[in-house]
């Protein structure tokens, strides 16, 4: 046990209690939150020249710190009756990190692990994500820790109401605009949406992001953040490795909204998927998945809500239990799609992949590298790695769309969507590149980029001085 102990003491890792001493505050107050502590120094480790600025770096270490606080937390109960007429009652939270550059923005995730501590990540997370696009967006994140699986769909449906009757106190189109994650899809929104509109009397308003196009929803935003994570990808292989993802082979973690859409698009351009997974194991296609594959799929978790272990004997692949695409040394790939969730691919799995010669991560989910993953990954600078705060950005970017289409009273096409996705996608990937410098990451040049923004905020608006 001691030997290993030993381990975890690099000096330039941020898990060293010595590195960035100006966060053991932080870190006293919230041991019990380790992913949110996780999040926040994986974040200084990429602004650490920053704060080693010699004119300005005081005010950036004031800055970061400001933004490690949520402006505001609110926490609910939120009671429910089950199909047998007994009561539940679940907690739910909404934690508004950031309105510095616009009102709060982010999902919200219904999941049994969701608490505090897991929503002050994807908050946090979000503040940067959020200023990447460009767009006037704060950073926020709410849910509860229901669990969707298992449920009916008239106990979902009691569940939303309930929430909304307490969440509706907190939001509007110009303070806190929530949207979906994992657990919550168009469904829930629909019944959450139903709900505001009845207790509300207020109809077109943007304060939910993610409805149907039938209720001021906007095309693409299912496939939004799949997409857009796949856009990025295409920028940084054919910048940096001038070649194209026809023929290769990616790997993409989950079965959800993001992982469906990440799958299609890389069909679209030629890439062979060798893989999706979900909770229990991975369903593993060595000629790559198919269009008709894909659907299936698409059938199993959007209608018939089954496991992938189900559709064995209905697609091409073959279902692994208890592994993930990450645990696989045999599967041979050249592009990672980690779109699952968070710390999927630890220390010996980014060892894994880089001694697979993987050329690049890609990230679809939320901090789904943990902090030895991510050390693994800077020490290979030849390996491509960005950050959900810009893979992943396109879903939140279509989302700050979808405002805009709900304030103007107007609806775009489908194909005008996509053509705002591709530029919003673009101009991130240029601002990662701007902030990179010669000799920095992209990973680094996308904390940067969004963290100055936000700073320069703080700034003007007499927030941090």
């Amino acid at each position: 046990m001691a030997a290993a102990a030993t381990t975890t003491t690099n000096p330039q890792s941020c898990t060293n209690p010595a590195k960035f001493d100006f966060l053991n505050d932080l870190r006293s107050k919230y041991p019990h939150q380790p992913v949110f502590l996780q999040a926040v120094e994986e974040m200084a480790l990429s602004i650490e020249p920053l704060f080693n600025d010699p004119v300005n770096g005081k005010f950036y270490k004031k800055a970061f710190l400001y933004l490690t606080e949520p402006e505001r937390m609110i926490s609910f109960h939120v009671p429910w009756m089950d199909d047998q007429g007994a009561q539940h009652v679940n907690r739910g939270w909404r934690v508004e990190f950031s309105s510095a550059l616009g009102p709060y923005k982010g999902g919200l995730r219904f999941h049994p692990t969701v608490d505090d501590g897991i929503l002050k990540f994807l908050g946090f997370e979000q503040i940067f994500k959020n200023s990447l696009t460009g767009l006037p967006l704060g950073g926020g994140k709410g849910g509860s820790d229901f669990d969707p699986k298992g449920k009916s769909e008239g106990e979902i449906r009691r569940f939303c109401e309930s929430f909304m009757t307490e969440l509706c106190r907190y939001i509007d189109a110009s303070t806190d605009v929530p949207a979906g994650d994992i657990g919550v899809g168009g469904r829930e929104i629909g019944y959450m949406y139903g709900t505001y509109k009845r207790l509300s009397n207020k109809h077109g308003e943007g304060v939910l992001t993610g409805k149907s196009p039938l209720f001021g929803g906007i095309h693409l935003r299912p496939e939004a953040t799949g997409f857009g994570t796949v856009y990025m990808a295409q920028h940084a292989i054919e910048d940096k490795l001038k070649r194209s993802l026809e023929g290769t082979r990616c790997a993409v973690s989950g079965s959800g909204n993001v992982a469906q859409y990440a799958s299609k698009m890389l069909i679209q351009l030629g890439a062979k998927v060798v893989c999706m997974s979900d909770s229990n194991g991975v369903l593993v296609f060595e000629e790559g998945m198919t269009t008709s594959d894909w659907e299936q799929i698409i059938v199993a978790k959007t209608v018939e809500r089954a496991r992938l272990s189900s559709l064995e004997t209905r697609v091409s692949g073959k279902y692994i239990p208890n592994h993930s695409p990450w645990t696989l040394p045999d599967l041979n790939i050249n592009f990672a799609f980690p779109c699952a969730t968070q710390n999927e691919i630890d220390g010996k799995a980014a060892t894994m992949l880089i001694e697979k010669g993987v050329m690049g991560v890609f990230e679809g989910a939320n901090l789904p590298v943990t902090t030895e993953g991510q050390e693994a990954l800077r020490a290979h600078r030849d390996v491509l790695y960005i950050p959900g705060k810009a893979a992943n950005a396109g879903g939140v970017g279509v989302s700050g769309l979808e405002m805009s289409q709900n304030a103007s009273r107007t609806y775009w096409k489908r194909e005008k969507v996509d053509a705002m996705l591709k530029e919003m996608m673009a101009g991130i990937y240029q601002q990662m590149k701007d902030n990179a410098g010669e000799d920095g990451t992209l990973e680094e040049g996308c904390n940067r980029a969004g963290f100055l923004k936000v700073a320069q905020a703080l700034k003007e608006l007499g927030w941090v001085y």
